[in-house]
């Protein structure tokens, strides 16, 4: 019996018994590495066809079956790869969705980072950075577009051709690049017949393209007064361009006094990034202070871009081309515009990089101040944070010499900070015994500044007409049946409204426990101080700015926009007028209840408290005519209060960050927050405790697990929330033991639970 001839390959080159020509085919096949929008970390293979391969590249979304059943499904290529996937079948990649990448390399890097730092699928990154509208092509449709065939010219010189068909190949010929018809038939001045009779006879090449076709109104540009630097502005600018032109990372916190001029400074650093033909991303916390930027950036630079919530689809869309394609020179936007896909990026900016919003509630659960120093760090390019009242975070960042600070003292033109005086509530009779919001401190104030033609702010950081709504006879609250929260009065809209889930019901008419006719409104929101404003202040112009007021479109611009122009004499809200806004006129800031924050249980409620006093009151004190602040508390002594009115951050953040680290808390320790929930307690509380144990089991020792335990809000949206906390001075096991834990916990049916990295808000 004859032996085999020796094979020309070892054993373990040849997986399934291929023959050596197919080892051959198969070493010449592309795989296409592919994420989904699911809380997966596992990157999948699939085969890329010969007819494909030319238009794929990483950052396209691509069609694949995924599963057993092979359901067809939207994923990310996110890399190609000749090395063969092994251990499994790899299936056929379907088709691809995108004619170029939607992100750069450096974005799907920074992308990939959030997904290992905020422990999340990488798929769910790129979901949630791309916009819909990009996604869905907004603003677009097909359009025809020709070119001349490669031989046409040689042909054009032997052939006999009637005018018109030749104009149109003339035209084509000289312009390298392809015209769509219309712009095809303008500059041969011909109809579409000609074009049609080309292209049967093998002329001219169609291509059906998808093309921008909405356009993004900029607004009209207004004229710039010039502004001189003074010595502490031009020192911060130098020390920023000095690391921008020796194309290096570095941090700067720009700690600067409300009015100090830290927007001049921005713009006079990013003109020097605009010369050298890159561009800078501004982001700005609040919707609300999006259309005094843009209006400032405007003046200054040719190609602005904006991107925040109140943009269409189709709008948003014709930004990020824009963007992309490099002619955007500054792009000023909210959160997400940290993910802008600019080429050329030189700086970012972030303006009151204290404000929570930069935050995001859902996953990703990223900070847009971390990703924006990791992505700075990639580009080589600094990152510029300003800020009056610096978080703990950064500041004790600055104190270890890991950023670097830069100070703004002084307010500009040499004005003063404006007075602050703390009123005492407790001991005021108009508060105390009518249920009024304005006591007679504000009350005389706001008649003096009204007398001499000032405008006044008053901040109230609860919405809603009163937030609670008692019974007389039991004492029973009206509380939403899906949350564990009180329903709110709306009186302009006759509703109780629940602020979690939206729920709302008319009114009762009678207790609903007790039947007693009757409810008790109680507590003050925006609504109800509107109402005493226009009582105690007849004929006198006012303006209610909060999230009920500025759901329209252009609502926040047509809202300041009155204010700047006197039309509007007391503007009053929440939290969206405490902070970047510039109106010379305001002589007057009233605090109307400091303690809302403050009686939050909250690690973080003192540090908010004095963030919000020291914003609203730098509202005023911005002109000539000074300004003044009136601050109502009935906790005038709790040091947050007495910091702020005494405009001293330093000191505040001395004895915060003591307290802090005696409590071994952030910014001292790291921490990640689980929530479960679902629509049984008895459940949601059993594995919780059961994740717990898990934790427990693999977490080393300088990990310590806190709870689990009932979340402040326990219930919200018909669901039963319970949490608990892994805290660590070392970030890394933290993450390790999520991602050693995470494998081992299969939630019961029903249970869902999340995944919060240096938690912000716990509610």
């Amino acid at each position: 019996m004859s032996r085999p001839a020796p094979s020309l390959f070892a054993e373990e080159d040849l997986p399934d018994n291929l023959a050596p020509w197919e080892i051959a085919e198969q070493a010449d096949r592309w795989y296409a590495e592919v994420v989904f929008s699911l809380p997966l970390t596992t990157i999948f293979h699939y085969q890329v066809p010969n007819d494909l391969r030319e238009r794929l590249q990483p950052g396209c979304r691509v069609e694949v079956p995924f599963g057993r059943g092979n359901q067809s499904k939207t994923g990310y290529c996110v890399g190609v790869t000749r090395e063969a996937p092994t251990g499994r079948t790899i299936k056929s990649l379907t088709a691809i969705l995108d004619r170029e990448p939607l992100l750069d390399a450096h974005l799907l890097e920074l992308t990939r980072w959030i997904g290992d730092r905020y422990l999340c699928g990488w798929g769910q990154v790129l979901d949630s950075v791309i916009p819909a509208g990009v996604k869905a092509g907004s603003g677009t449709r097909d359009i025809q577009f020709y070119t001349a065939a490669p031989d046409a010219a040689e042909r054009l010189a032997s052939s006999k051709l009637p005018p018109k068909q030749r104009a149109v190949i003339q035209v084509l010929l000289d312009h390298a690049a392809p015209m769509p018809i219309g712009d095809l038939t303008a500059a041969a001045d011909c109809g579409p017949g000609p074009i049609q009779t080309l292209r049967q006879k093998g002329w001219i090449v169609a291509d059906r393209r998808r093309t921008m076709v909405a356009e993004f109104d900029a607004g009209p540009i207004e004229p710039h007064t010039p502004i001189h630097l003074n010595l502490e502005q031009q020192r911060v600018v130098d020390t920023v361009l000095a690391a921008l032109r020796a194309q290096q990372h570095q941090t700067f916190l720009l700690h600067g006094v409300t009015g100090s001029g830290k927007t001049e400074v921005y713009i006079r650093t990013i003109e020097e990034v605009v010369s050298y033909g890159r561009q800078a991303i501004v982001l700005v916390p609040e919707i609300s202070l999006t259309p005094q930027t843009i209006r400032r950036f405007r003046s200054r630079f040719a190609s602005v871009a904006v991107l925040h919530s109140h943009l269409t689809d189709a709008e948003r869309h014709a930004q990020w081309r824009l963007i992309a394609e490099g002619q955007v020179q500054v792009v000023v936007g909210a959160r997400s515009a940290v993910f802008a896909p600019t080429p050329h990026l030189g700086l970012i900016v972030i303006d009151e990089e204290h404000e929570t919003s930069f935050k995001q509630d859902n996953t990703p659960r990223y900070h847009a101040r971390e990703v924006a120093r990791h992505r700075a760090a990639l580009m080589r390019v600094p990152l510029l944070l300003g800020t009056a009242t610096p978080t703990l975070e950064s500041w004790l960042r600055v104190q270890r010499r890991e950023d670097q600070l830069l100070s703004l003292p002084r307010r500009v033109a040499k004005l003063p900070l404006p007075p602050v005086v703390v009123v005492d509530t407790r001991n005021d009779p108009l508060i105390q015994n009518k249920q009024r919001a304005i006591g007679r401190a504000l009350f005389t104030s706001m008649q003096q500044a009204l007398k001499s033609d000032g405008q006044i702010i008053l901040f109230l950081n609860v919405r809603g007409f009163s937030p609670l709504m008692l019974c007389r006879g039991c004492g029973n609250s009206l509380r939403c049946p899906d949350c564990d929260l009180t329903l709110t009065w709306h009186k302009q809209h006759c509703k109780a409204l629940c602020h979690g889930c939206g729920h709302e019901i008319p009114p009762p008419a009678a207790c609903p426990k007790c039947h007693r006719p009757g409810m008790q409104m109680l507590g003050m929101g925006t609504q109800r101080l509107e109402q005493e404003v226009h009582s105690s202040f007849p004929g006198v112009s006012c303006l209610r700015m909060d999230s009920d007021t500025m759901k329209a479109r252009g609502s926040h611009h047509d809202a300041l926009e009155q204010f700047r122009h006197g039309d509007v004499r007391i503007l009053l809200g929440t939290q969206m007028i405490a902070k970047g806004l510039d109106f010379p006129n305001v002589t007057l800031v009233g605090v109307v209840d400091a303690d809302t924050s403050l009686r939050q249980p909250d690690l973080r409620a003192r540090e908010r408290t004095f963030q919000l006093i020291a914003q609203v009151a730098g509202r005023t004190g911005r002109s000539a005519r000074g300004g003044r602040v009136l601050v109502q508390t009935a906790c005038p002594d709790d040091s947050a209060i007495q910091f702020a009115a005494k405009h001293d951050f330093l000191g505040f953040a001395k004895q915060e960050l003591e307290e802090r680290r005696d409590c071994q808390a952030p910014p001292f320790r790291q921490s990640v927050r689980v929530i479960i929930r679902g629509l049984t307690e008895d459940l949601v509380q059993a594995e919780s405790e059961r994740l717990v144990k898990l934790i427990r089991t693999v977490a080393p020792a300088n990990v310590r697990v806190l709870g689990p335990a009932p979340c402040p809000i326990a219930k919200l949206q018909k669901y039963f929330r319970f949490h608990l906390q892994m805290t660590s001075d070392d970030r890394e096991a933290l993450r390790q033991t999520w991602l050693a834990t995470a494998p081992l916990f299969t939630p019961a049916k029903d249970v869902e639970y999340a995944v919060d990295v240096d938690p912000l808000n716990l509610r």
